[in-house]
């Protein structure tokens, strides 16, 4: 089996080519909610060349989208180019898990898809998830596979931009940690309040999530901007940046006919 696997963030596009269990390929595009169909089929197209595959070379495709306007315009292009319709994670897709939440139409496909690889992962452990991106998640799931919540805060660079806009001395930055938690220059001072506060921050969630879930989970990280922090954690015991596509490839499988 070959499918293609497609994380829409806010931010970016996220696509990995699974041959069998192997992820084969994968590649990070910017996320435009203003492209069509037929745009969206031009730019899968273009990286499916580069390594000599076609849209008929694939058996399917499983979708997680946070941003609607795209959702829609991905179902179209699929059904046309690909000749068949996609996996489009949400209400009504067989995941594995129990989404123990208020109102569970209201999770987003990427936060459910981390947790079904992260309990595949941690088979019959519990285990909180942190995913780097827009926005910072952090969100447990049982030892059974439920997914029980979480929290949600401001990305790094949602933060970023943000502090930049709203101060008139502070000039952007390259996110890197410095060299000490105390700056010897603004740019260093804005750099430790970026990465080292995030780090603190993430942490303490980990910390009190952990906690509710009983004193004892399994810890696991994902996002493109986790690399800049996690060395920095003390909590995350392992980074694994295909987490969400792994995700997808398991519910694809869930909901694929016998």
């Amino acid at each position: 089996m070959t499918l293609l696997a497609v994380d829409v963030g806010n931010t970016q596009t996220h696509l990995g080519v699974f041959d069998a269990d192997e992820l084969a390929r994968e590649w990070r595009a910017s996320t435009d909610p203003a492209r069509t169909g037929d745009e969206l089929a031009l730019l899968f197209g273009q990286f499916l060349k580069l390594h000599d595959l076609e849209f008929s070379a694939f058996d399917g495709v499983s979708i997680c989208s946070v941003v609607p306007r795209l959702t829609q315009e991905l179902r179209d292009m699929v059904e046309r180019y690909f000749g068949f319709s996609p996996l489009v994670v949400g209400p009504g897709v067989k995941t594995g898990i129990a989404v123990r939440m208020d109102n569970p139409r209201e999770v987003g496909a990427d936060r459910i898809a981390n947790a079904v690889a992260a309990h595949a992962t941690f088979d019959k452990e519990p285990v909180v998830v942190v995913d780097f991106g827009t926005a910072i998640t952090v969100d447990a799931v049982s030892a059974s596979g439920d997914y029980l919540g979480g929290a949600i805060a401001p990305g790094i660079d949602t933060a970023a931009a943000g502090l930049y806009a709203a101060t008139a001395q502070l000039r952007r930055v390259e996110l890197i940690a410095p060299p000490d938690v105390i700056g010897k220059s603004t740019v260093q001072a804005v750099q430790s309040g970026l990465v080292y506060g995030f780090a603190g921050m993430v942490d303490g969630l980990v910390e009190s999530v952990t906690k509710e879930l009983g004193g004892d989970a399994r810890v696991i990280a994902t996002g493109g901007l986790a690399p800049t922090v996690i060395e920095h954690c003390h909590r995350i015991e392992r980074f694994e940046p295909m987490l969400t596509l792994l995700g997808l490839k398991l519910i694809f499988e869930r909901n694929a006919p016998s």
